[in-house]
């Protein structure tokens, strides 16, 4: 292992894809009759890795030469050892205008122009083939799997890229730096031994003691690599999260520590993942790398087993150390002594001795829901930070969100719940009933399926901004589709809470009241795909209530959801 302070990076060959201003001149020049390739979130995470050499020894997105024995047995073509695909996917409509040989504009989603990929490859997207060879899995309770097999287009492309930008950040520039500045300042600072340590967490106290034994262990500097790429929606915000960083840093001594921030996607592929950061961290010039005990797994599936065996991640890590030419350093779980008031790793701890634990996952649901972090798991200044983001729920925002079929009583329980809260006062209140955003924000919309769901997801974003500005929103769409509900829930529980009323009266009363003779003209005909009648309403599995209004008055209905949300502490 190469200790020198000039460790080499993977693959041997540190990549920059970015050109020179000749040649971006004439790049732009070529782009105008070139056809544009508009990148999502996911996909400027990945070039911009690309793009600076984090993702060294790739030149640009996988050609499929190299991503099926990437699948299979986590080798590139030429043998070198690389663990995730790293793929451009496209629509199919767009792939087949596209053929191999050309090239294509690479744009951010304002148009701003990345760079240009000369395709090399295009072929259709195996998707569930390489969920179960990545992941293991066809399980979409797997948040990659969920992102791949929902998201991803029907092609990929594959090919160099020369990359004219990277994509614009406006936030906490000075620790956005490249693995060559990373390397440079390291070098300049007399480093010779860097540990890595990625983080899609607040530090808290046991990690931090983690990292204290890890440099302790391989008599290194520390190297904080905290993920601000795509995230998931339960996540700490990555503002949020680096503020804590900061405070962090003040912990260590001095002239031990650097932060850098890292645009990567999360794909939560356990021991792939764990050789995937391993793999950028020695392109940032680390020496070596400190795999957690469920480094880079989501948890546990719908039944609650978990997707992979804790110790699995760290036997593949330290099976992989030499040939990757680093040191893997691993620990088993952290934890506090109470009665000794100090931290141990759980195999250094005498049986009987009692201990206490709490993931980064137990404290942020204790911040959401404003109970007490204690003081051993975490720093004052840290839990400031985070209780600033998150305050308790009585000072959150909120969407209740009802779905229910047509004439299930939705508008009219939300339009007493609006008046009640109105009469608290304690937090703006916005009502988006179906009807009045479709004649507000969608009046250009059609009923047809794909149109509706269209409505739901505009009612789902304006509640989201409500909510993230800690004002209240009240929802009473239709909404008959699990999938867009679940997207709903996701992107609001990312601010606030989010409270889905299953509106649950049945199809026959609901045909009963009929106000609208909407039932009657589905029946006959006249209207084609109405929920219910000739269009499937999907009922919502686990939702935080279920009234049923036959039988109920819209007061009393309200009056469910109020003491929901008083039990919940949000009044």
């Amino acid at each position: 292992m190469n200790t020198t302070g000039e460790t080499n990076p993977h693959g041997g060959r540190l990549n920059d894809l970015r050109v020179d201003a000749e040649r971006a001149t004439l790049l732009k020049r070529i782009a105008m009759n070139l056809p544009d390739v508009v990148l999502n979130e996911r996909q400027l995470c990945d070039f911009e890795l690309l793009a600076t050499g984090a993702f060294s020894p790739l030149n640009g997105f996988m050609v499929q030469a190299d991503y099926a024995p990437v699948c299979d047995r986590m080798r590139l073509a030429d043998g070198t050892l690389w663990p995730i695909p790293v793929c451009l996917d496209v629509p199919e409509t767009l792939a087949r205008k596209l053929e191999a040989g050309q090239s294509v504009a690479l744009r951010d989603p304002e148009g701003f122009l990345l760079g240009v990929m000369h395709l090399a490859d295009i072929w259709p997207a195996p998707v569930e083939e390489e969920a179960r060879a990545v992941y293991g899995t066809l399980d979409r309770s797997h948040p990659g799997v969920d992102s791949l097999l929902q998201r991803t287009g029907a092609f990929y492309l594959g090919g160099p890229l020369e990359v004219i930008s990277l994509p614009i950040h406006y936030d906490f520039k000075q620790i956005r730096q490249t693995p060559a500045e990373i390397r440079a300042l390291h070098q300049r600072l007399g480093w010779q031994r860097v540990a890595g340590f990625a983080t899609r967490n607040p530090i808290h106290r046991l990690q931090y003691e983690l990292t204290l034994a890890a440099m302790s262990q391989a008599r290194a500097n520390i190297l904080l690599l905290p993920l601000v790429g795509v995230a998931r929606p339960e996540d700490i915000d990555h503002y949020t999260r680096v503020r804590c960083y900061h405070e962090i840093l003040r912990r260590y001594p001095p002239d031990t520590a650097t932060l850098n921030l890292l645009p990567l996607a999360l794909r939560m592929a356990g021991p792939r993942n764990a050789l995937l950061h391993a793999i950028i961290a020695k392109n940032f010039g680390c020496t070596h790398f400190v795999v957690g005990r469920d480094h880079g797994s989501p948890g546990v599936n719908a039944e609650g087993r978990p997707f992979y065996a804790c110790n699995e991640t760290r036997e593949v890590a330290l099976s992989m150390a030499a040939e990757l030419g680093m040191g893997i350093l691993s620990f088993d779980e952290m934890c506090y002594l109470p009665y000794e008031d100090e931290y141990r790793f759980a195999d250094q701890v005498p049986e009987g001795t009692q201990t206490l634990r709490l993931s980064g996952s137990q404290i942020r649901q204790r911040l959401r829901s404003g109970r007490r972090i204690p003081d051993w798991a975490s720093f004052p200044e840290v839990i400031a930070e985070l209780q600033r983001a998150w305050p308790p729920p009585r000072h959150q925002g909120f969407t209740v969100f009802m779905t229910g079929l047509s004439g299930a009583g939705k508008s009219t329980i939300a339009k007493v719940l609006y008046s009640r809260l109105l009469e608290i006062g304690d937090r703006p209140v916005t009502l988006l009933d179906g009807d009045i955003v479709r004649h507000h924000l969608s009046s250009e919309l059609t009923f047809s399926k794909e149109h509706r769901d269209v409505n739901v997801r505009r009612i789902g974003f304006v509640a989201s901004e409500i909510t993230k500005n800690r004002g209240i929103a009240i929802c009473a769409p239709i909404a008959p589709y699990r999938a867009t509900r679940r997207e709903i829930r996701r992107s609001i529980e990312t601010y606030g809470g989010f409270i889905e009323v299953h509106v649950s009266t049945s199809l026959a009363v609901c045909e009963q009241r009929d106000r609208k003779g909407m039932y009657v003209k589905a029946r006959a005909g006249l209207i084609k795909g109405f929920t219910g009648v000739d269009d499937p309403y999907e009922v919502p599995e686990k939702p935080e209530l279920r009234i049923d209004t036959e039988g109920m008055s819209p007061d009393e209905a309200a009056q469910q959801v109020l003491v929901f949300l008083n039990q919940r502490g949000f009044l």
